[in-house]
């Protein structure tokens, strides 16, 4: 009897040191923001006619990197680099298109499937726009021009090659606010068949901008404006009762905004400077507030990492926004949505994590949202392998208070042959134009731009000129062919993580 009471107890210790260590591990919490400029964030720009109250109060308790970029000026690039850890242009340029297949090989590792070996619950709430495989649940013999119609599919069947087959648990939302189909998915399947085919008409007038929705299978009593409510509602009970079931989670919330639609609830009108643009961040700025309030309310803040970011600059509205409300949405850089310049890809990048950031700190270091998934594998203590995370270097000395970066280079990519590098100061438009959206030459006039001067490539000192007005690729040509002979070696390798440098030196030798 006292040999089976010593097991027993033996046994209980050993479960109750299980979960502690499952409680020890800090939960992760990914805000990511769609088609957010950079000085759209009150904190990061002191002419804001946005206030970002959350977002704010966020930065003050974390750490905040005013030299951070995605890797593309589009969404689904910058969303395929986050959670892969590697530069989209290896493998792809654009976007997934409306009921779009899935640019996520079946053998690529994802930050999700990494924390889901390590005991993580994964959860994917909100925009996806990485694709899915909508033709096994799409009927026979349907022709291409028919694809729009709620009656080609099967609807009751589960939608492969989305969230729970590349690392998570669990995902709710509508894929991409402005695609097909318009209606819930939770899991791999739609909540509710669609019956209809889009109709905006059915909707409260927009309030800025177009619908810019994709024609398709709607269902009927559809409304945008619920998107941003719904999800964080989803958001705040995923918090609390995965935070009482004692299993770390890693929830990667992805918002539909401020990307157009621009459609802030009415009691969001009125609540910024900036227009119903300014009012939808606002409303952005809220929900972010409810899901860190969450965190408070479940008791787990302190062992909760939240990152903050957005997926790429604000769109080519944010010109008459400018004129008309003198908020330039990428202050203080040039260039929107797309675009090869700053203003495309230089993103806000916060993070708060107990007992790692000092709270307030502002690291000037270059970093790239590529380079959580290295930081995290350090903290999960995983070694990640040579077909993993091939960009992805580890951000952890920063987040200590190490000044010194731990990357030099990185390169802006959002169509194909047409990229720019950044290495230290220098940053270089391998292009005729950093514009991809479109010159805007009266926005240009009135902030001070001298016309184009017509050279091959752009070269820009960020140091000295954030702003990008300079071209000193004539004053300096060695200093072009260096950068563009570092790009082509980027690109030519294969990587760029330091990691694979030391761990494999054939490859490092281009072998």
């Amino acid at each position: 009897m006292k040999s089976l009471l010593t097991v027993s107890l033996a046994l209980l210790n050993c479960i109750a040191g299980f979960a502690a260590t499952a409680a020890e591990k800090p939960n992760v919490l990914i805000l990511y923001a769609d088609d957010l400029g950079y000085g759209d964030v009150a904190i990061e720009n002191p002419h804001s006619k946005i206030p970002t109250p959350n977002l704010d109060e966020l930065a003050r308790h974390g750490m905040r990197f005013s030299d951070a970029h995605s890797s593309s000026g589009i969404c689904t690039p910058s969303r395929y680099a986050l959670l892969t850890g590697r530069h989209h242009w290896r493998d792809f340029h654009g976007i997934v298109n409306a009921l779009g297949e899935s640019v996520i090989q079946p053998d690529r590792l994802t930050m999700a499937a990494m924390f889901q070996r390590h005991g993580y619950h994964t959860g994917c709430i909100g925009k996806w726009h990485l694709g899915w495989d909508w033709g096994a649940i799409r009927k026979p013999g349907i022709a291409k021009q028919d694809w729009i119609l709620p009656s080609s599919y099967h609807w009751d069947r589960p939608i492969p090659d989305g969230p729970l087959d590349h690392g998570f648990d669990s995902y709710f939302g509508d894929t991409v606010i402005n695609f097909p189909p318009y209606g819930w998915i939770e899991n791999d399947k739609l909540v509710k068949a669609p019956d209809t085919v889009l109709d905006t008409s059915k909707w409260k007038s927009i309030k800025e901008g177009r619908w810019e929705c994709r024609p398709g299978p709607m269902c009927s009593d559809w409304d945008p404006y619920q998107n941003l409510p719904t999800i964080t509602a989803r958001g705040v009970d995923y918090i609390k009762s995965h935070a009482a079931a004692n299993q770390p989670f890693f929830l990667y919330f992805a918002f539909p905004c401020p990307h157009a639609p621009i459609i802030p609830n009415d009691s969001f009108d009125g609540k910024s400077a900036a227009g119903p643009y300014g009012d939808f961040v606002f409303e952005t700025d809220d929900a972010c507030g409810q899901l860190l309030r969450a965190l408070d309310d479940a008791g787990v803040s302190e062992n909760t990492i939240v990152v903050f970011s957005a997926d790429n600059g604000p769109e080519k509205y944010a010109y008459a926004r400018d004129a008309e409300f003198d908020h330039w949405s990428a202050e203080p850089f040039r260039g929107l949505k797309r675009d090869l310049y700053e203003g495309g890809h230089h993103v806000p990048l916060i993070v708060r994590w107990p007992g790692i950031t000092t709270p307030g700190r502002v690291c000037d270091a270059l970093v790239s949202q590529i380079d959580l998934f290295a930081t995290f594998a350090d903290m999960l203590q995983f070694d990640l392998p040579a077909n993993a995370a091939e960009d992805s270097h580890d951000l952890m000395p920063l987040l200590k208070g190490q000044t010194e970066g731990v990357r030099t280079s990185h390169v802006h990519n959002t169509k194909p042959d047409q990229y720019a590098i950044r290495h230290g100061d220098w940053l270089l438009v391998d292009a005729k134009t950093g514009y991809v959206s479109g010159r805007n030459r009266g926005w240009e006039a009135k902030r001070g731009y001298q016309p184009d001067d017509g050279q091959a490539v752009e070269l820009y000192n960020l140091h000295d000129d954030p702003g990008q007005r300079a071209n000193l690729a004539r004053e300096y040509p060695k200093r072009v062919q260096e950068m563009q002979r570092r790009l082509q070696a980027i690109r030519d390798q294969g990587y760029s993580a330091p990691r694979l440098d030391s761990n494999n030196p054939e490859r490092a030798k281009g072998k």
